[in-house]
């Protein structure tokens, strides 16, 4: 669902550059409060393994494909202002280096796939997690769920951007159905996709899944004729939960899926790019900006071996996006190690 250039005039896309700068700006803030010595290094982590399965387009029906979007992966993984922060530095590496997505357009792509799904998607989350049993089995159903809603809610809202701005005149009410009704099908594998990811991290480690926490209720224990809540165990500290094998399964990971499965993904159209031909939204198409670069279309300019090039391609860019995204939670984690006040360290203990 990456909107190139041309798709959307200049006055709707600014437009929606200030509602994605506002949104960075508030999930840049709420996500010091979700990131840890934890989850910092996790969520740059997660932001390559969406960058890394972006690239494996799966086919969903007549000559149509889909990827993953990351937003329901990335909010129940790490929390919702840092599951935007995540999508959106894999949407800014694409633009710039792989020429995926317009740069004129990225501010639509951020409001699009960043915010809208992770937003809807966190909040169909949380709602069912609070009516489902507090069991792991709940987390996974929960996120299936999220992620199956939240590709078809995206798909409406780019429509209703280009019923505002868009540069050519189609039925909007046709682009509507066609646009929700493939990205339903796509949200089926996002849905599996999320599920199977979530289940496999909270199997090893559920204290990494900020959906997760709080999943177990407290013990219960009859005291003079009440029920009162037994003493929580004493944690067990950081640093003898090492959260280094996880980290390194998920980059080796997602490596292989860049360097080497990508190879192997449909190469059918995805789904805005198939609406978009058969209903003429692409008339006014422009190329992109950074069309240039090396490593435009997911191949390393020079190599003429497809499978190489696109695999270092990938390779290149789960490296690039990895270093990019640690880079900024770690700073957003920093910054708010440094605002807690001496004042405040005091009263805490």
């Amino acid at each position: 669902m990456h909107v190139p250039d041309g798709f959307i005039n200049a006055p709707v896309s600014v437009a929606t550059g200030v509602v994605a700068a506002a949104a960075v700006a508030v999930s840049l803030r709420g996500a010091r409060r979700e990131l840890d010595e934890r989850t910092a290094p996790l969520a740059g982590l997660v932001a390559a393994f969406i960058f890394a399965v972006q690239m494996l387009n799966f086919p969903v029906a007549a000559g149509t494909s889909g990827h993953l979007l990351g937003g329901a992966l990335a909010a129940i993984l790490v929390g919702p202002f840092t599951g935007v922060l995540c999508v959106s530095v894999v949407l800014l590496m694409q633009g710039i280096l792989f020429a995926d997505g317009g740069l004129t357009a990225l501010g639509v792509n951020i409001t699009v796939m960043a915010v809208v799904t992770t937003v809807v998607a966190y909040t169909v989350f949380r709602g069912l997690v609070k009516l489902l049993p507090k069991k792991r089995r709940s987390i996974t159903v929960s996120a299936f769920v999220a992620a199956v809603i939240s590709v078809p809610a995206a798909a409406a809202a780019f429509t209703l951007v280009y019923a505002i701005g868009g540069t050519t005149d189609v039925p909007i009410g046709q682009v509507l159905t066609a646009m929700v009704g493939v990205h339903v099908l796509i949200g089926i594998g996002e849905a599996a996709i999320t599920a199977l990811t979530v289940g496999a991290v909270i199997a090893v480690r559920p204290d990494l899944v900020y959906g997760a926490r709080g999943l177990t209720a407290p013990l219960k224990l009859r005291v003079g004729g009440e029920l009162v809540d037994t003493p929580a165990a004493e944690p067990v500290p950081v640093a003898a939960r090492s959260h280094r094998t996880v980290w390194l399964t998920g980059l080796a990971a997602s490596l292989v899926l860049a360097g080497f499965v990508s190879f192997y993904a449909s190469a059918n159209p995805d789904g805005l790019e198939k609406v978009a031909a058969d209903k003429g939204i692409d008339a006014k198409a422009e190329d992109h900006a950074a069309a240039d670069s090396p490593l435009a279309d997911y191949g390393v300019e020079g190599l003429t071996d497809s499978r190489i090039s696109g695999g270092l391609a990938g390779v290149i860019g789960v490296g690039v996006t990895v270093v990019a995204g640690t880079g900024v939670f770690w700073a957003v984690r920093k910054r708010r190690t440094s605002e807690t006040s001496p004042s405040q360290v005091g009263e805490s203990v």
